[in-house]
C-alpha cells in the first residue's frame, strides 16, 4: 500500500496547494470516523505487531506516535488511531480561536522530502477541540494534547493563557505537551529560558496535582538551542519531572538548497533528521535516564525510528513522513522495528 501511494497516490495530491491538500485530508479522515466498517478496514491493513512501552507511568502499545500538527482541532482522532499508532499528539491548541499567519505559509521541498511551514498556531480554540474530543473519546490508544500561546497573548501573559487553555482540555489528554518552540509566534522561543519556562511549566504542574488524575507533561524544545539553553531545560525538567520532546522544527536553512533559504517558518523532514539527532543525542546525555524523552524530526522510515531510539528517545513522533511516505508509514516502521530486534530497555 505505501508503494501504491508513492507512485500514484502522491503523486496526484501534489498537483495541488499543500494546505488545501492538508485540509482535505482531515476532512475525509473526519467523515471516515463515522464509518465503522472503513475504519475497521484501514486498522486491518495498517495492522503491525505490538511493541509495548510504558512511558511516563503510561502503556503504550508501540513506541510510534503522530506528531503535533497534523491535527490541529483534534476532529479526526478516531480515524488516525487506526493507523497504527501507539499514542497521537493532537493540536497545537491555543485558548482562543486564530487565523494563524498569512496564506500561503505551507510549502513542500519535494525534493529534499521537506515542509516549511509558518502556519501560527491556526485553529479553532481550546473549546471546541474540547467539544471535538468528548464525542471522539475514549480512543484505542492514548492521546497527547499540545498547547501553545495565543499570538496576541504577550510573554509575560504566557503562563495564564497557557494555563487556562490546559484547564480546558485536561479531561480530554493522557498527558499534554507544551509548545514553546515553534518559531511561527513571535518571541515564543523566548519561553525556553530557564526563569520563564520555570514560571510557565510550574502552574501548569500545580493544576494537575490538585486533580484526580494526575497526568504527566512534555515539554517540546527548539532544535536551534545554544548548549547552555539545551542544559538549563534538560536540568530544570529532571527537577519539576517533566519529560521533552526533542525537537521541534528548525529555523536553520544549511541542509537545503540557496532557494530555500528565503522562506521564513520552520523547516521538517529529511533535512531536519541530522540537526534532531543531535540535540536528542545532548539531551539524553545531559539527562542520563531522568527525563522521559521523545524524539521528533526526519523520520521518514523505520532506520530513522531506530536511529533515535538508539539515542536514547523513549517514543518517537512523524508528521513530514507521513505526507511523503503515505498512511502506512507507521506499519513500515513497526515492521522494521520488529524485525531489528528493537525491544523497549528497561530503565
Amino acid at each position: 500500500m505505501g508503494f501504491l501511494y508513492r507512485k500514484l497516490i502522491r503523486r496526484l495530491l501534489f498537483n495541488f496547494n499543500p494546505e488545501l491538500v492538508h485540509d482535505a485530508v482531515i476532512r475525509s479522515a473526519r467523515a471516515a470516523q463515522n464509518v465503522p466498517l472503513l475504519n475497521s478496514m484501514v486498522a486491518l491493513m495498517a495492522r503491525a505487531k505490538d511493541l509495548p512501552v510504558t512511558v511516563a507511568g503510561i502503556k503504550f502499545r508501540n513506541p510510534v506516535g503522530l506528531a503535533a500538527g497534523f491535527d490541529k482541532n483534534c476532529e479526526a482522532a478516531r480515524f488516525l488511531a487506526g493507523l497504527g499508532f501507539g499514542f497521537l499528539e493532537l493540536g497545537t491548541v491555543t485558548l482562543r480561536p486564530q487565523p494563524g499567519n498569512p496564506k500561503p505559509r505551507l510549502f513542500r521541498l519535494h525534493e529534499h522530502r521537506a515542509i516549511i511551514n509558518r502556519m501560527g498556531f491556526n485553529n479553532a480554540g481550546a473549546w471546541e477541540a474540547a467539544r471535538s474530543l468528548e464525542r471522539l473519546l475514549p480512543l484505542p490508544v492514548p492521546v497527547g494534547i499540545s498547547i501553545g500561546k495565543n499570538a496576541d497573548c504577550s510573554i509575560e501573559a504566557a503562563p495564564a493563557n497557557y494555563l487556562e487553555a490546559l484547564k480546558v482540555m485536561y479531561p480530554f489528554g493522557d498527558y499534554f505537551a507544551v509548545n514553546v518552540s515553534s518559531p511561527n509566534t513571535l518571541q515564543l522561543r523566548s519561553l525556553h529560558a530557564g526563569e520563564r519556562l520555570r514560571r510557565l511549566v510550574e502552574p501548569l504542574l500545580d493544576f494537575a496535582s490538585g486533580q484526580k488524575r494526575v497526568k504527566p507533561f512534555f515539554v517540546k524544545i527548539a532544535p536551534d538551542l545554544e548548549h547552555q539553553e539545551l542544559e538549563a531545560a534538560v536540568e530544570l525538567a529532571a527537577e519539576m519531572k517533566f519529560g521533552l520532546i526533542a525537537t521541534n522544527t528548525t529555523v536553520a536553512r544549511s541542509s537545503v538548497p540557496e532557494r530555500w533559504r528565503s522562506y521564513e517558518g520552520g523547516l521538517s523532514g529529511r533535512p531536519l533528521r541530522q540537526l534532531s539527532n543531535e540535540v536528542l543525542g545532548r539531551t539524553a546525555a545531559l539527562a542520563k535516564g531522568r527525563v522521559a524523552l521523545m524524539g521528533s524530526g526526519g523520520i521518514s522510515d523505520g532506520a530513522a525510528a531506530l536511529e533515535k531510539l538508539k539515542l536514547g528517545a523513549d517514543l518517537v513522533q512523524v508528521y513530514s513522513g507521513l505526507v511523503y511516505e503515505g498512511p502506512f508509514l507507521v506499519k513500515e516502521i513497526l515492521d522494521y522495528l520488529n524485525r531489528s530486534g528493537w525491544r523497549p530497555p528497561h530503565r
